[in-house]
């Protein structure tokens, strides 16, 4: 069991991200955009940063640095539906992070955060 910060703008696929970590036994915190994510970086600690890149307020790859400030050793995964994002020309400082491309299952999704922590 991990306690995540999922951070994704789609209030549906938000949602079902939740319901799916939640039933694979992870504790999940939500956010509707970057910046309400960083807000709660302040006051809970996370094994998992799973962000979606592209989102209003403020994206991923800066949350994910954010987050990397606050908590050094924190695993972040980043998902996009921008298929054609390779994270090494984004920031090269996560270049080895996991991006799960949109549209995914739900089973993928909880196998790759799976083995991002472990």
């Amino acid at each position: 069991m991990a306690d995540i910060l999922l951070a994704e703008d789609d209030d549906n696929l938000r949602y079902y991200l939740c319901r799916a970590l939640e039933r694979a036994g992870h504790n999940v915190i939500s956010a509707a955009n970057g910046l309400e994510a960083e807000e709660t970086l302040s006051f809970h600690r996370f094994d998992l940063v799973l962000t979606d890149v592209v989102m209003p307020e403020k994206g991923g790859v800066e949350l994910a640095k954010i987050a990397r400030f606050h908590q050094p050793d924190i695993k972040v995964m980043f998902i996009t539906g921008f298929s054609g994002i390779l994270m090494e020309e984004t920031d090269p400082s996560f270049k080895g992070e996991k991006v799960l491309s949109k549209p995914f299952h739900l089973r993928d999704l909880i196998t790759e955060v799976n083995k991002v922590l472990l």
